[in-house]
């Protein structure tokens, strides 16, 4: 789970260094399992998004606002009747053992709050609790506990009274959903046994204890398993990490480490732990190639090189925010894009299925030249047969004299046998022909249907979905949706309709460079944006996108045309076409070199007819490049 105990740890800081008594203006619930709470802190409005989904449980500081259900959700008067207009005096991530309050004792430097007093950090649970102040019915100030508890499927929000009795929460769970803890109004709120797991901020302080810790325990499970199912708030790869810095074997079994490299995983672990107390984060996010695959408070060198990429961010609520938003639209698109992938899906199987039985019937024809020359040496030499032979013996004029064998059918004269045989050459000479026809067109449906797959890939939006449904209805790949309602009247004006755009890149020497998204903008960039003497570029064969250097008059620069070939050949069905699920591109380096022609746009020639953004040429450089994604 990307939102570890170190994340959580990262938007704590955070959140004490801007909401610190910050008022809480507003309350909203959104969703059935989502809070969001407007404050104002230091003369300017801040929206903290606290979400306790089970797919996605997190707290992180955005700026857009969001609509409210017309009636209030019970939980969201709770909370409006006694923390409203409530001032946010503490904000820390309790331990296991519970919350903390025992002055500075034990607060490592840099852990405090504003006044010192009192630790940010008593544990690393997943678990962040709001100390808001308030005045109640009688005008008294009370203080109040906002606690958001971000486990997966058990996360949840509660608010508490001091002593911890359970005022309300999102989510209630009864005895009959959970027999380890009840989240009910009455009961009292606590921390879920941790199955034993030591206390990291306190293990980093003791290098025997931690010795004990990393090397006990039953079963001989790989020191990376064994370090995050020991430690709370250890992420596999926050885990990974610290064996990385460390340089040690994540594979070995725990209990077979030696007191050396015991000894440098303490080091490494201590100095991460260092620098959580102190609150010296590197949000980042991790790409694998384009793809999205975590996020994380500190930097992940383990997980770099090769096709995983680090991007760094200033702050951890923007890592969290830009992290779902993007996994979220994906999933979205891909969604909405299930009908296209179904239906491609199908007529590529079918198209498939036909081509190969159809190559199998051309393969059949191939004896047809062998009828001819029976026919025409039994005119030849039918002569010396009597009548009622089953074949004929003679010599092969066509194989330098070479003698051959023909069937007959002895109830046939040599004549009949040989107009037979040329009635067979005729069919499959026709045939071979009919099916050479189909073939061809076989083989370029299945060429547009894999160019369509590749466009589906660069889908951001609804506008490229639509895009790619007019270009299947065009191509009678589905049924073409009416324009009228049932009134008769427009439903809508295609031209008003927002149009997606192809992806735009400058190369080192400040040439513009654009990729087509589609068949319709590989169209358009081929003769309506490219000039006569811009570069076109595309993977040979291989469907893919058009990719054009505007080098207008220019000489094409050596880097510049490497750069417009490799962003050919990543978008190409070789490249991002060839994975599942991408995400908005990165970075990727790939192992296979993939051959680009590329051309003078003069040089393209429409094919009559042919698919949109099906285009031929004669004359071509080629290069052989590394996919990337970006220049």
């Amino acid at each position: 789970m990307a939102y570890d105990g170190i994340v959580t740890a990262a938007v704590v800081r955070e959140l004490n260094d801007r909401l610190l008594m910050g008022s809480i203006s507003k309350v909203a619930q959104p969703e059935k399992d989502e809070l969001l709470l407007t404050l104002k802190c230091s003369r300017q409005q801040l929206r903290l998004c606290i979400s306790a989904n089970a797919s996605t449980p997190m707290v992180y500081l955005r700026e857009e606002n969001e609509l409210s259900p017309a009636t209030a959700p019970n939980f969201c008067m709770t909370l409006r009747k006694h923390i409203g207009g409530g001032r946010i005096t503490r904000i820390f991530q309790p331990s296991a053992s519970g919350f903390g309050g025992n002055g500075g004792a034990g607060d490592p430097e840099g852990t405090g709050d504003a006044s010192g007093s009192l630790p940010l950090h008593e544990g690393l649970e997943r678990i962040i609790v709001f100390e808001i102040e308030h005045l109640d019915e009688m005008g008294d100030v009370s203080r109040k506990y906002l606690i958001c508890e971000l486990m997966g499927k058990h996360s949840n929000i509660i608010l508490t009274k001091p002593d911890l009795t359970i005022i309300d929460s999102i989510k209630h769970v009864s005895h009959m959903t959970s027999s380890v803890r009840e989240v009910l109004p009455g009961r009292t709120w606590f921390i879920p046994d941790a199955a034993a797991k030591a206390n990291p901020v306190t293990l980093c302080r003791d290098a025997e204890a931690f010795r004990r810790v990393i090397r006990g325990g039953a079963g001989n499970e790989s020191i990376f398993k064994h370090f995050y199912l020991s430690v709370t708030g250890i992420s596999p790869s926050v885990s990974g990490e610290i064996l990385h810095r460390a340089g040690v074997d994540p594979d070995l079994p725990h209990a077979d480490l030696s007191d050396d490299e015991s000894d440098r995983i303490f080091t490494a672990f201590s100095g991460l732990m260092q620098d959580v107390l102190a609150g010296r984060f590197e949000p980042c996010i991790i790409y694998d190639g384009d793809r999205l695959s975590e996020f994380s408070a500190v930097r992940l060198s383990s997980l770099e090189g090769g096709d995983l990429s680090c991007e760094t961010f200033g702050s951890i609520s923007e890592v969290i925010r830009l992290f779902y938003e993007r996994r979220d639209r994906q999933n979205r698109i891909r969604a909405k894009s299930e009908d296209i992938r179904r239906v491609l899906k199908t007529l590529t199987e079918r198209a498939s299925k036909k081509l190969e039985l159809l190559e199998k019937q051309y393969k059949d024809t191939d004896k047809r030249d062998q009828y001819r020359i029976w026919g025409e040496l039994l005119n030849t030499y039918g002569y010396s047969l009597n009548g009622g032979e089953d074949h004929l013996v003679c010599s092969n004029y066509y194989d330098e004299g070479r003698d051959i064998r023909i069937p007959l059918d002895r109830n046939l004269s040599a004549q009949e046998n040989a107009k037979k045989y040329f009635e067979r050459y005729q069919k499959l000479k026709r045939t071979r022909e009919a099916v050479s026809r189909q073939i061809g067109e076989s083989r370029q449906t299945l060429w547009h249907l894999d160019s369509i797959a590749s466009s589906l890939q660069l889908c951001e939006g609804e506008a490229d979905l639509n895009e790619l449904r007019r270009e299947m209805a065009e191509a009678g790949y589905i049924h073409k949706g009416s324009d009228k309602n049932r009134s008769g009247k427009v439903q809508g004006n295609r031209k008003n309709e927002k149009k997606s755009q192809p992806l735009h890149f400058v190369s080192s020497d400040g040439i513009d460079i654009y990729v087509g998204r589609n068949n319709y903008q590989n169209e358009e960039l081929d003769f309506k944006i490219a000039d006569s003497n811009d570069w076109w570029f595309h993977a040979k064969n291989r469907p893919g996108s058009h990719v054009i250097a505007k080098t207008g008059s220019r000489e094409l620069p050596d880097r510049t045309c490497l750069e417009a070939a490799q962003l050919a050949a990543y978008y190409s069905k070789a490249g991002i076409a060839s994975q599942d699920n991408p995400y908005s591109p990165k970075s990727t380096d790939s192992t296979e070199k993939i051959e680009v022609d590329y051309v003078r746009k003069r040089e393209l020639k429409r094919v009559p007819g042919a698919a949109p953004g099906y285009v031929i040429y004669h004359t071509n450089y080629s290069i052989v490049v590394e996919p990337r994604a970006t220049v």
